[in-house]
């Protein structure tokens, strides 16, 4: 059973109006834009059909309080949009909601082209590396279907990259494009696990956003009632010691002030740093370290599903001229 993501909405039928048709604040490149086609989803993964129901608009939806249900629509929107023909999580781990997702890659991808002429670089040789990959590899199978990407997915749990090695090898396009490491020091964000010499075109993450096991069964329990379940039931929650996907000590802010200050030690092997940030007081203090150290440019990407915003901000510690050789030596002639 999969835990609903307490960091975005997943904004189903019965939370819009009848003239609700296009989600406007996802990305224009994203597939999910348009609210679920549940006949054609049903038609890639059958399954997926004895969760929907009508909702009191007349039209069909599922319950999203309902983990199985989760569950069984991201393996539908995988396997119709994105090609893949086995994923699935282990009982407890995070079931990401997939437009959000593939708004993060779809933003980071249109700064990279900004960047490069306006043209997206795409293909093998552009190499991203995912902190906390997690069990779902989500951000990979999207990042390589969309532009070709390729993809390092690191990762703290042994659990999580168990079953995304599973996901990986069961999916021909990403077991020749997605490598799986092992981060063996939990305090560590880049140290031991960019190897020497080692090139990365761009980071990304989704980082812990709470500080405690229990503020996150707090969360989580809040945000399942507000999706309608009856007051006096008990939302189901699996939150082992080994999951570090949601929480982490320090929450959201030590780990991005973290991941910064690592960074500065990556300046010549990065082109561009990012990671997603949901807290406006994380927001103001990432800026501020960012010029501690140096950053030459900080952009942020405003990102924003149903109700929830949130950004995804992005830095690099090279200038102008830097840029520009990592372009040519990079990614000219080589999409």
């Amino acid at each position: 059973m999969c835990k609903t993501n307490d960091r975005e909405s997943v904004r189903s039928d019965t939370k819009r109006s009848k003239t609700y048709d296009i989600k406007s604040r996802l990305h224009p490149r994203n597939k999910h834009r348009e609210r679920y086609n549940f006949r054609l989803l049903i038609e890639s993964y059958a399954e997926l059909s004895s969760f929907v129901k009508d909702n009191k608009y007349g039209d069909k939806s599922i319950d999203f309080s309902d983990p199985k249900a989760v569950l069984a629509l991201n393996k539908a929107l995988l396997k119709h949009y994105y090609g893949i023909i086995s994923w699935d999580i282990p009982d407890g781990y995070l079931c990401p909601p997939i437009p959000g997702r593939a708004d993060y890659i779809h933003h980071i991808a249109q700064l990279l082209s900004q960047h490069n002429f306006g043209k997206i670089p795409t293909g093998k040789n552009i190499k991203c590396l995912d902190i906390g990959v997690g069990a779902n590899c989500v951000y990979p199978i999207i990042g390589n279907h969309e532009y070709g990407w390729s993809f390092i997915g690191s990762d703290i749990d042994a659990v999580s990259l168990d079953s995304a090695q599973k996901i990986v090898d069961a999916n021909p396009t990403l077991s020749k494009n997605v490598e799986l490491r092992n981060q063996k020091d939990p305090n560590d964000i880049f140290f031991g696990l960019i190897n020497e010499d080692e090139k990365v075109d761009l980071t990304i993450c989704n980082p812990p956003f709470h500080g405690s096991v229990e503020e996150a069964q707090s969360a989580t329990t809040r945000k399942l009632k507000n999706l309608n379940l009856n007051k006096e039931e008990t939302p189901v929650l699996n939150f082992g010691g080994q999951n570090n996907e949601l929480w982490c000590k320090g929450g959201e802010q030590k780990f991005v002030l973290n991941m910064i200050r690592e960074s500065r030690k990556f300046s010549t092997q990065c082109f561009w740093f990012s990671t997603l940030i949901s807290k406006q007081t994380t927001l103001k203090n990432a800026n501020k370290s960012l010029v501690k150290e140096g950053a030459v440019e900080v952009v942020t990407l405003p990102m924003g599903q149903g109700n929830k915003t949130s950004r995804v901000v992005v830095w690099t510690f090279m200038d102008k001229e830097e840029q520009k050789d990592w372009i040519k030596s990079r990614w000219k002639n080589k999409q």
